[in-house]
């Protein structure tokens, strides 16, 4: 056992030396584990049988048939044994107080080229699923840019990339979910079977339904390249405007929109927006490996064009997809605030980027406290129409800049059709059943903060959820969330949520979603503290 002095030398140590830590622990530890988790991919498609999978879900089927049997008073709600600091949720869900189970489910179990979909285990990554479609002409349909994202994690939690203003959220992707319920039975949840209600409701359910064991997902035909150009933009009304005609946001005639479309906004005047479209190499446009250890950080590389000017170049599809993952998006810099110096990008660019498994193996809870007030990470999915307010409103309580916008689809799927309310007539494309949102991404620390100003992250936090739900739009869940839970309920429409852990037998068997999702960290009392300090 460790000694108690020692230990609290030691969180002090973690607390007061982060950069430290993250340089000489989290990124060689990164480095260490990606190696060893991508020898470990590679040794299991070279081993792959398919009676492995269904082994697994035997024995995951099995334990839950013993948590069945045991003794109400000692069933304690089920949740799986993945540590929480290997999750890139912002959350520490108490996991110590639940009735663990393991899915050891890492495998991609098969491409099926004429249904263009894959079938895969809920644990295989982003970085699993590009590097092996990605060589064969494949992408998924939304693909998020971290490679360590699982697409089991995403499939419950969701996301969006700069394609999802052709194809929607990530879950509108997919095809079938396969879950073991409370009562240890296996079931495959599509839009068209008998379980049809269960299929609404995974999406955005974080694991308060059921046990996911396999997926299958739709895949696009890609060609090797992004033809991307950059489009600086001076007047927020102006790159607002051009971002909804590029997503087809506007009442006009039907027309051919980039396939990606994404708008890095340096400052309320000042804008990037990158449309890409497939392409096959072309000898006229520099090709850009921008996912390289030695390359700026995209963002930084995208903040050129401000001085630039217009440009074009090639990027090859897996580097495009992976554009953030080095730089987290800019999140590294707070950590590593000499993480983009070429010199360094040179010599050890490729340790980045560190994990953030190992980020929250190394949090404290005066770490975490820290990051809770000092920091901010969402992503909020509003109304395109409504965007210049959304920046206001971000610039005005957190005073962070580069914003991340991506347009996205938001389908009408009709009442009772999921968590997530119908988009607002107001806000339907005409013509369409679907009406055109965004993610605004803000990330990191704000200006007060920097500015050592009073900052209440509660207060801002709760103002933003506040515009959220006046506006009708979503917070992912996969951030902290502010909200009581009659407020969350508001944003999100539990009805046929509820109404389906009543008849597949969640209640009582897995935590409800708010429980799930809300912070361990009491936000109401660091909220009133904050105040207090003023």
């Amino acid at each position: 056992m460790i000694p108690e002095s020692l230990k609290l030398r030691l969180i002090e140590f973690l607390e007061s030396n982060r950069e430290w830590v993250v340089l000489f622990f989290c990124l060689p530890a990164s480095f260490v584990f990606s190696s060893v988790m991508r020898v470990r991919a590679c040794l299991r498609r070279l081993s792959g049988d398919k009676r492995r999978h269904d082994a697994k879900v035997n024995e995951i089927q099995a334990k839950v048939h013993e948590w069945n049997k045991l003794p109400p008073s000692e069933r304690r709600l089920l949740c799986t044994s993945r540590p929480n600091w290997l999750s890139l949720s912002t959350t520490f869900f108490q996991k110590h107080l639940h009735h663990q189970v393991a899915l050891p489910l890492y495998d991609i179990l098969q491409l099926d080229e004429e249904a263009m979909t894959v079938r895969v285990e809920p644990m295989v990554t982003i970085g699993d699923i590009t590097e092996f479609l990605i060589p064969k002409g494949y992408s998924l349909a939304v693909t998020i840019e971290l490679t360590d994202a699982t697409l089991g994690g995403l499939a419950f939690g969701t996301g969006m990339s700069t394609h999802s203003h052709k194809a929607g959220l990530y879950h509108e992707t997919i095809v079938s979910y396969e879950v073991v319920l409370s009562d240890g039975s296996l079931v495959t949840a599509t839009n068209n079977n008998e379980h049809s209600d269960l299929y609404q409701t995974l999406p955005w359910s974080h694991g308060s339904l059921a046990f996911l064991v396999a997926l299958t997902i739709k895949i696009v035909k890609i060609k090797p390249y992004i033809k991307i150009k950059y489009i600086p933009v001076t007047g927020q009304r102006n790159y607002c405007k051009m971002i909804r005609e590029f997503s087809g946001a506007y009442e006009e005639k039907p027309k051919i929109h980039p396939d990606y479309v994404e708008a890095t906004i340096f400052s309320k005047d000042k804008a990037v927006i990158m449309i890409g479209d497939y392409s096959d190499y072309d000898r006229n446009v520099t090709v850009n490996y921008c996912s390289r250890w030695y390359k700026p950080w995209f963002y930084r590389h995208v903040e050129s064009f401000l001085k630039k000017g217009e440009s074009e170049e090639l990027i090859p599809m897996r580097d495009y997809l992976l554009r953030h993952n080095r730089a987290i998006f800019w999140v590294v810099e707070d950590m590593l605030t000499f993480g983009n110096n070429p010199i360094f990008r040179c010599l050890f660019g490729w340790l980045l980027p560190p994990k953030p498994a190992f980020l929250k193996f190394t949090t404290t809870p005066g770490v975490r406290a820290y990051t809770f007030t000092k920091q901010v990470f969402q992503d909020i999915v509003l109304p395109l129409t409504r965007l210049e307010e959304q920046i206001e409103i971000s610039t005005e309580l957190f005073e962070k800049f580069p914003l991340l916008v991506y347009p996205c689809k938001i389908i009408d799927h009709g009442p009772l059709s999921g968590q997530l309310p119908r988009p607002s007539v107001e806000y339907l494309v005409p013509g369409t059943n679907y009406a055109m949102y965004n993610d605004l991404g803000i990330y990191g620390v704000p200006g007060k903060v920097k500015e050592r100003k009073w900052y209440n992250p509660v207060d801002a936090m709760r103002r933003m959820e506040k515009f959220t739900r006046d506006c009708g739009g979503y917070s992912f869940l996969y951030a902290d969330i502010f909200m009581t839970r009659d407020e969350f309920e508001v944003m999100f429409d539990l009805g046929l949520y509820e109404r389906v852990r009543r008849k597949y037998n969640a209640e009582g068997a897995f935590p409800h979603l708010y429980d799930k999702v809300k912070p361990e960290l009491d936000v109401f009392s660091i909220g009133e503290e904050c105040a207090i300090k003023e």
